[in-house]
């Protein structure tokens, strides 16, 4: 999971008939996405201060890439720093180490009007055990979000609770061993409770993308749970990544099914987080890669999924995950000018926790729906995501100065 900050022109010409409104749009004041004031209205100066340190540290390519080996080492053997991580980069992007731990992000996004998506962010375990761990770690999520609309969506990846290399075997369409084919029944009795879990607490549930090499066994996962559950209401959302080439023609193929079947598609709409390693795996085995062939081509199919969505906003429902400003006012104007309210349930924009306060908090000012990703797991456990997400932010350009630009000018503000 992850999204790329990747600026665009790209401004689709809308024409299609199709979209049938709800009603008018939620009044608001203008959108700004320079209006520190709100931006960061629910950090403390402290707060602040610490982000700024932080985003110049990650600034620095040499601390990012010889961090996460120099952390992993002294925190196995023993070398006290953890409390140094949770104090510094684990307290800007996560939640907590538990569900409870979590309460004041909850509590501190509510105050203005951004939601929160719960995710278990421990990766990279491969046994039965940890698999059935996680799925109730998953079901305790659901059932903390059930009644409180401070939290509005839940999220949960297939790896979670599946083993990867199986689901590999079965995008390539390998014969699975007797095994193989109970373990994969395991895999889908997981996902099956999880996502009848979600519908029976009437809580939104996304299925996060991976790699390319075992999405199409997580696609099919998911048509079946929104075939199943997605009847009446939105529930489960598939994830789609338009760093993808083909994606955009999967998010209108998925559509066309879900119209002829009678439910309500759900998309997540990112442009993806796994680029570097698609084009090394697609070179080093020599097929052609699936990543588009710029960054121009990924904002063009972004915009026109956003664009798609909008026009069939009847039975398709999207969660924007982005921190593009032009996608993000892309979405909220295509909203006004078809006199779609704010807060349709079908609509979500959403931004990981501790990035993109000005997008984030500006838009939920203007009655738009917001929820942010709230990372959280045992601190050890989420190493990999913290350091994945440093490594993203040096990755993207203007990214980290833009971060730091707001912060200065809001501490200018409030004269610190």
């Amino acid at each position: 999971m992850g999204y790329v900050n990747a600026f665009s022109t790209f401004v689709p010409d809308m024409t299609s008939s199709s979209v049938q409104t709800t009603g008018s749009a939620a009044p608001g004041s203008e959108l700004s996405f320079d209006n520190t004031e709100i931006a960061f209205r629910h950090s403390s100066n402290r707060d602040l201060k610490r982000a700024y340190w932080l985003f110049k540290l990650i600034n620095v390519n040499f601390l990012v890439k010889v961090g996460p080996p120099i952390t992993n080492f002294a925190i196995n053997i023993g070398l006290p720093i953890k409390g140094i991580i949770k104090a510094t980069i684990f307290r800007q992007f996560c939640g907590g180490e538990t569900i409870a731990e979590c309460t004041p992000t909850i509590k501190n996004l509510q105050s203005g009007g951004v939601g929160t998506i719960l995710d278990y962010s421990v990766e990279g375990e491969d046994e039965e055990e940890v698999f059935d761990n996680t799925r109730d770690e998953i079901i305790r999520t659901i059932v903390r979000a059930d009644g409180d609309a401070a939290i509005p969506i839940t999220v949960f990846k297939i790896t979670g609770v599946g083993r990867f290399s199986l689901l590999e075997k079965l995008d390539a369409e390998e014969t699975l061993t007797a095994d193989e084919e109970q373990e994969w029944k395991k895999v889908q009795a997981r996902v099956l409770a999880i996502c009848q879990k979600a519908y029976d607490a009437g809580v939104p549930i996304m299925i996060d993308a991976e790699e390319s090499w075992i999405q199409e066994t997580i696609d099919g996962l998911a048509l079946d749970m929104m075939r199943r559950f997605n009847r009446e209401n939105i529930i489960i959302y598939n994830t789609y990544q338009l760093y993808r080439h083909d994606k955009l023609e999967s998010l209108k193929a998925d559509h066309a099914i879900a119209t002829k079947e009678s439910f309500i598609l759900g998309a997540k709409i990112v442009r993806g987080a796994y680029m570097e390693k698609e084009r090394k795996r697609a070179e080093e085995r020599g097929y052609i890669s699936p990543i588009q062939p710029n960054k121009q081509a990924t904002d063009r199919d972004y915009d026109e999924a956003v664009k798609y969505s909008v026009q069939n906003i009847n039975n398709l429902a999207i969660v924007a995950g982005t921190h593009n400003e032009h996608s993000c006012r892309l979405l909220a104007d295509l909203l006004n000018k078809y006199n779609v309210d704010h807060n349709h349930p079908h609509i979500y924009f959403s931004q990981l926790l501790g990035m993109s306060d000005n997008l984030s908090f500006n838009l939920a000012n203007a009655r738009y729906n917001v929820a942010k990703y709230v990372p959280y797991g045992p601190i050890k456990a989420v190493l990999p995501y913290l350091f994945r997400r440093a490594q993203e932010n040096t990755a993207i350009a203007g990214q980290m100065s833009r971060e730091l630009g707001l912060i200065v000018k809001e501490t200018k503000r409030r004269g610190i």
